[in-house]
């Protein structure tokens, strides 16, 4: 049994190259993250390995030439830029007498260190406490003490069995504060769907230029910075698109790869304005060589919270960085407006977005026929209040058979919000013209 090092700042980072991992690309998002964190990097050790070791993750050898590094620079901290298990930290920290550090909890350090508002704060809290149970385990001598006394003869309930209940207790308690912001979030989408404001959400990878780009559009100052997780905390604004046609906006936290699934988790009421919005604005850096890997890193995420169905309009952002690029629109052969090239630091090509959002919001709205069975009388009622429906009829079972005109994602909500056990089927009839 040992006692866990202290934390510190200085640092020696260790980065192994695995088939078909972009090793240059990882390894500079890696440094950056570091220095997010606050880290002073004193060294970055890399290799190459087929498989992880299951005792250290590394080799033998590797982990001997990482003990000498930080001997040789006296490091309180080494951060892998991988996913360990605890008992590879363990035996890590054992080996190397410096505090060890995986991917995840490096990133849950910055999430720490950034979030502001009530709400974040009990994401990034819930996310750690689910990292950290895990990682309770026998090996830190001060959490074997046992506690005992008079009226409690025996061992007692041990430190560790303290802690995890405690542990526990915090998370079961923090996930009913997120559940209450949760429903807080619902409520305020249905009365924007009562209201029948679209919802346009920014998502990207983190310092893709989003909340530079939502202040441009919005006339926001939200904190924006040339730095990895700048702003955590989803800001909400209303804006006018051209023609009058008013629209919500909404500035999400930015993604990255191995997004610990921990932090999707704690993140579920923030990331639900991008999976329930109308549609999404995925902005990527044009500047940055690996645009396309970024791309399909955010799809990824986007999959992963269920937002992969959502409409897209990509939006190039810092094209003040490429001497080849100007504003434009970037057409399919039907004409939908599919990308849009913008500097939202100077501003160029805001106005071509806004016409763009405006045109993919119009064309959103379509015509769907509906049948609600009796049961689901509660859906029928909010499709009325929405002014969605255009014509109705009754079958001879009791069912209703609705004409609306909404955004398809929105109708799919209020189903799945009315209780109905199975998706009602909504489809636009042949006869009906697709309208914008």
């Amino acid at each position: 049994m040992f006692e866990r090092p202290e934390a510190g700042q200085k640092a020696v980072l260790v980065h192994l190259e695995f088939p078909g991992v972009d090793f240059e690309s990882d390894r500079q998002e890696f440094i950056e993250l570091a220095r997010s964190a606050g880290a002073e990097v004193l060294a970055v050790i890399g290799g190459s390995r087929r498989h992880p070791d299951p005792g250290l993750f590394v080799g033998s050898g590797k982990a001997d030439e990482i003990a000498e590094a930080v001997a040789s620079t006296c490091a309180e901290l080494v951060i892998f830029n991988h996913e360990l298990s605890p008992s590879q930290e363990r035996n890590l920290e054992r080996l190397l007498k410096a505090r060890v550090l995986g991917r995840a909890g490096l990133i849950l350090d910055i999430f720490a260190a950034r979030a502001r508002s009530h709400e974040g704060k009990l994401q990034v809290e819930l996310a750690q406490l689910q990292h950290l149970v895990t990682r309770l385990v026998r090996g830190w001598t001060h959490l074997e003490r046992q506690r005992g006394g008079i009226g409690m003869r025996g061992p007692g309930e041990s430190q560790l069995e303290t802690d995890r209940r405690l542990i526990r207790d915090r998370i079961a308690s923090l996930k009913r504060q997120l559940e209450t912001v949760r429903q807080r979030r619902a409520r305020s989408r249905a009365a924007r769907d009562k209201r029948e404001v679209p919802t346009i959400s920014l998502v990207g990878y983190t310092n893709a230029g989003k909340s530079t780009l939502f202040n441009a559009m919005t006339g926001n100052q939200t904190f924006a910075s040339s730095q990895l997780f700048a702003t955590l905390d989803t800001t909400v604004r209303r804006l006018e698109l051209p023609g009058g046609d008013p629209v919500v906006v909404a500035d999400t936290v930015g993604f990255i790869r191995d997004l610990p699934h921990d932090l999707i988790a704690a993140f579920r009421a923030t990331l639900e304005e991008a999976r329930d919005a109308t549609l999404l604005l995925h902005v990527v850096d044009a500047a940055d060589p690996e645009r396309a890997t970024r791309i399909e890193q955010v799809r990824a995420v986007l999959e992963e919270i269920g937002a992969a169905e959502v409409p897209v309009l990509q939006v190039f952002n810092k094209i003040d960085l490429r001497e080849d690029e100007i504003p434009h629109i970037e057409r399919e052969e039907f004409g939908v407006a599919q990308r849009v090239f913008v500097s939202a630091r100077t501003g160029d090509g805001v106005e071509l977005l806004k016409d763009a959002v405006a045109e993919r919001v119009r064309e959103s709205v379509q015509r769907y026929e509906l049948v609600v069975p009796p049961r689901a009388a509660r859906l029928r009622s909010q499709l009325f209040e929405r002014h969605a429906v255009i014509a109705e009829s009754l079958d001879e079972e009791g069912r209703f058979h609705l004409s609306v005109s909404m955004p398809l994602r929105q109708l799919c909500r209020l189903c799945r919000e009315a209780g109905v056990a199975e998706p009602i089927e909504a489809r636009l009839p042949e006869e009906w013209e697709r309208t914008p």
